[in-house]
């Protein structure tokens, strides 16, 4: 790979290209855990090369339980993207977070239950650290992107991943909301985790489209109301990515670049060589 590919965006729903992206390449590279949901368009963005993955693929035709979200990443690392940002549609579980309105997470709640969530496994045991789930070097450049093009912003939240793909019970929707968590989503569990343990920096630009099931005087969430308002707010995303990459500072000062130092248990003469090679993209610098 010759390329440096400053920052990697996966769109999610109603995100399918990146606009203003010039002189692009396709890559679908195979993977130990299968293909990425659709070919990686890197291209020149603001004078950095940046790549861009559509989540539910062209058309988008993947459920959030189908998306391949192991390779998806693997993909990524690569190529060489050290910090990737997911652009998701959200329900809101708050009154002031109202649809329209972009949300920069900085805490996760998985309630998923049929995804697989991690690369290691096959005789290969690590314990990644991700009490903080999100880079908050890159959030914090994120939000300030969003803030620069003018669009209504929250700091911080919990975002919800349920396994989908339907919506919430009414129940479901009120219990969230007693639990405290501020945004619903369907795809930031396992991504957030696995971009942890590739050592990926990784921020979430949340747009609510809808106040879920739980508003007394608003109508339930529905598809037709999602895609209305990421259709509004496609320019708002894509102005933020470019601003982003325009003052991207150079060197990471997280401790993303090295989650798996300390995370690795199992002995190193133990480890199967079929896993060691299937996973030595990751683990090349500790093994």
């Amino acid at each position: 790979m010759e390329e440096s590919i400053k920052l990697a965006i996966i769109g999610g729903s109603g995100l399918y290209n990146m606009d203003g992206l010039k002189s692009t390449k396709e890559y679908m590279p195979e993977t130990p855990f299968g293909l990425p949901s659709a070919p990686i368009i890197v291209g020149t963005l603001e004078g950095q090369r940046v790549a861009f993955l559509a989540r539910h693929g062209l058309g988008h035709h993947l459920m959030p339980t189908e998306v391949p979200y192991r390779a998806n990443i693997y993909a990524l690392k690569s190529l060489g993207v050290e910090r990737l940002v997911s652009i998701s549609a959200c329900g809101s579980l708050r009154e002031d977070y109202s649809p329209g309105h972009i949300v920069i997470p900085d805490q996760l709640y998985d309630n998923t239950k049929d995804r697989p969530r991690t690369f290691f496994g096959d005789g290969l045991v690590a314990h990644v650290g991700v009490a903080n789930p999100f880079c908050g070097e890159l959030s914090q450049q994120l939000e300030g992107a969003a803030r620069a093009v003018n669009a209504t912003v929250h700091s911080g939240g919990t975002l919800i991943t349920i396994e989908g793909p339907r919506f919430s019970t009414k129940a479901e929707s009120n219990t969230y909301r007693a639990w405290g968590i501020s945004i619903i989503g369907m795809t930031a569990a396992p991504e957030a985790f696995l971009a942890r343990e590739a050592e990926m920096c990784y921020a979430v630009m949340a747009h609510v489209t809808d106040y879920d099931v739980w508003h007394v005087y608003e109508t339930p969430v529905t598809v037709e109301m999602v895609v209305q308002t990421l259709n509004k707010n496609t320019a708002i995303a894509q102005e933020s990515i470019r601003h982003l990459v325009r003052h991207l500072k150079g060197e990471r000062a997280c401790e993303c670049d090295h989650a798996l130092a300390d995370a690795i248990i199992t002995q190193r003469k133990s480890i199967p060589e079929e896993t060691r090679k299937k996973l030595d993209l990751l683990i090349k610098k500790y093994i």
